[in-house]
């Protein structure tokens, strides 16, 4: 085996996603930048949402429009929180074999058309924000701080999971915030 085919096949990135097969090729380096084909760190960022939202009550309009929106925002700020990862990642990303075949890492996506694509994702996460009450959005705001320094725990601890997994349960908050207007 060639010493590329070695990397393709220690890679995370897969392109049997059913997605890869119908999107034009310009943007199927954009889906594995968000990590499309992996659609449980969009789960993992969602369901806590759910779960504070169902937890304050509220009817059932109320709580069908918010898993909605929560839906749509968690798929953008997951698409997001990867991308950057990968910017602040990418020197060690193309050292990796696992993860040498990011779009970042391996040059297929410069750093300036991802932060682009990233300013997009977030446009469609506030989007959503704004359709909550304001303590919901200062609450989701707050968690900015996490999502900026998750990137940065890898370097400075052994448990950055730990990290990740209070800014993907930080959610949980956010959902109880839009539906009770408090905490």
């Amino acid at each position: 085996m060639t010493e590329g085919a070695e990397t393709r096949a220690e890679s995370d990135i897969s392109t049997k996603y059913w997605l890869f097969r119908v999107a034009p090729d310009v943007v199927k380096p954009y889906l594995l930048l968000a990590r499309v084909d992996r659609p449980i760190g969009t789960w993992l960022l969602l369901l806590p949402c759910w779960w504070g939202a169902a937890l304050a009550g509220g009817d059932a309009i109320q709580l069908v429009y918010f898993a909605l929106l929560f839906a749509i925002g968690a798929f953008a700020m997951r698409g997001a929180g990867c991308v950057w990862n990968d910017i602040l990642d990418r020197d060690y990303d193309a050292k990796v074999a696992r993860t040498a075949m990011r779009p970042i890492a391996n040059g297929t996506i410069g750093v300036p058309a991802a932060a682009v694509f990233m300013a997009c994702l977030s446009g469609i996460g506030l989007c959503v924000l704004l359709q909550c009450n304001q303590f919901a959005i200062v609450i989701a705001l707050s968690s900015m701080v996490l999502v900026a320094l998750y990137p940065l725990m890898k370097r400075i601890t052994y448990w950055p999971q730990a990290w990740l997994g209070l800014t993907f349960n930080w959610g949980a908050l956010v959902g109880w915030a839009a539906v009770a207007g408090s905490l």
